[in-house]
């Protein structure tokens, strides 16, 4: 399970941080450098021989340096002082044992030596640009059976969050389910969507991933489009993923009941999921079928018991028939699917029953509440 336990959360506007600092004077090397910061998502500022500015160290510090070898000998040890972690000394020259001394004599922690080094040095670039903040609080919404209204729940809970400042990312992972874009009523909201990131390996710059998706509702949203694409590889469902956990803040994921490669994916990369059950035998005994996959591949699943309940079951109960912790009751609300219908989000009335629970909910698990149950 990839958990957080912090209960800070970033806010939509984000901490931002500058590019690294290119320092070489060999044309090549500095090309490779260029093209490996784009494939980061950086932007650097080029230097010719010298750092012009700190390292990590102040407010307009840069976040990284990377120092050509053909310019290790204009620093010494003193030059980058306790710096030293933030700066990589890149060569290019696989043949040439020394660059290690070199870095211990200029006081680097990092050695990069290209093309082989390339994907580790891209991912270290991006670290730092990013910055090495809390990854985001992931949470994976699924229905007990069908029609259970796991979508809107899903759309309700990232909504609350945004609503509360919370940088916020919703994810549709049910590639049968119709499209999230439509129940946020952003269909035609321009953005990308799943098919433009069905190819994804390896690394997904995070701020790239956040700005190329629809916004609505302060939430950035990654649904499905009206074409062919019926599926995503788990590759492309881990880098994406992955990418939206760096930003930081919330990630909500609607997961499928049949759950595909993809989905199966994302259930890795979440820190609890929520089972929408509705109070009813049938349900139960059909969300038993879902506990039993879904908790193979996920330690903290939690009951979402959906009202009215039937004689006797009530949300405890329920959650004791599943043998899962109860995450929560939510009542019915009458006026839902009329607003629903009329384009209304899930959740837009503050004051009732969906909202309400959605509210409490990420007060629990940012510790404002109630603690949530383990």
């Amino acid at each position: 399970m990839a958990g957080s336990s912090s209960s800070e959360w970033p806010s939509a506007a984000g901490v931002g941080s500058g590019g690294p600092l290119i320092v070489t004077e060999d044309e090549g090397l500095l090309d490779d450098l260029l093209r490996l910061c784009a494939a980061a998502g950086a932007l650097p500022e080029v230097a010719h021989g010298t750092l012009p500015r700190p390292v990590a160290g102040t407010g307009d510090a840069a976040p990284l340096a990377l120092i050509g070898d053909d310019c290790a000998h204009r620093f010494t040890a003193s030059g980058l002082g306790v710096l030293g972690e933030h700066a990589v000394l890149v060569g290019n020259d696989p043949d040439d044992a020394g660059i290690w001394r070199r870095a211990v004599e200029i006081g680097a922690r990092g050695v990069a030596v290209l093309p082989g080094d390339e994907g580790p040095l891209v991912d270290r670039i991006a670290d730092a640009v990013e910055g090495a903040g809390s990854p985001a609080r992931t949470i994976g919404v699924i229905g007990g059976r069908g029609g259970a209204g796991a979508s809107t729940l899903a759309c309700a809970l990232a909504l609350a969050a945004a609503r509360a400042g919370r940088r916020t990312m919703l994810v549709d992972a049910d590639p049968l389910g119709g499209g999230l874009d439509v129940l946020l009523g952003g269909e035609r909201v321009d953005g990308l969507r799943w098919p433009a990131f069905a190819d994804s390996r390896g690394r997904v710059a995070g701020q790239a991933l956040e700005e190329s998706l629809p916004e609505l509702h302060a939430l950035r949203l990654l649904s499905w489009d009206r074409g062919d694409c019926a599926s995503v590889p788990p590759d492309a469902m881990r880098a994406v993923l992955a990418a939206a956990r760096r930003r930081g803040g919330v990630v909500v994921v609607d997961l499928p009941r049949r759950l595909d490669p993809a989905a199966l994916e994302a259930l890795g990369q979440l820190d609890l999921g929520l089972l929408v059950v509705p109070a009813e035998l049938r349900a139960v005994a059909a969300a038993h079928r879902v506990v039993a996959t879904v908790g193979q591949a996920l330690g903290d699943l939690r009951a979402v018991v959906l009202g009215p309940c039937a004689a006797g079951l009530d949300g405890a109960e329920i959650a004791r028939l599943l043998k899962l912790p109860l995450a929560g009751e939510l009542a019915p609300e009458a006026g839902l699917p009329a607003a629903l219908a009329a384009g209304r989000p899930p959740g837009a009335d503050d004051r009732g029953p969906l909202a309400r629970f959605c509210a409490e909910f990420w007060d629990r698990m940012s510790g404002r509440g109630e603690q949530a149950p383990v």
